[in-house]
């Protein structure tokens, strides 16, 4: 299985694949984007659809924002879009101490150590 995943680092690397790895006793490989590169990141591609859509139009409030939104199309698809006031939590921290049980499963890509990372289930 290969998930493609948008920035990690070993900093933030929640066990949860690692879970999910041995649960299924399936190797699962985790590709992550590089930060700043938007030309590998199909998000950052539908912003700059949305940036092209809005082409200069004054967003003045919420709602214009979001009628804006949901009126565009990116490849034929048109977004639902709404208000999400919700807090989300930033990333999982893992100290480095209690990092090193996860090493072992872990297989690193020689070419992209820090971008391609493999689990193995024990």
């Amino acid at each position: 299985m290969v998930v493609q995943q948008l920035v990690v680092t070993e900093r933030n690397l929640s066990n949860a694949w690692l879970n999910c790895s041995i649960a299924i006793d399936v190797k699962i490989r985790l590709i992550y984007y590089p930060p700043y590169h938007s030309k590998y990141n199909p998000i950052e591609r539908c912003w700059a659809a949305l940036e092209n859509y809005w082409n200069g139009a004054v967003l003045d409030s919420l709602e214009a924002a979001i009628q804006w939104a949901a009126n565009m199309t990116w490849k034929g698809i048109a977004p639902i879009v709404h208000h999400v006031e919700t807090i989300y939590d930033k990333g999982i921290k893992v100290l480095p101490t209690e990092l090193e049980q996860y090493h072992p499963f872990w297989q690193r890509s020689e070419t992209l150590p820090k971008w391609d990372i493999t689990i193995v289930p024990g």
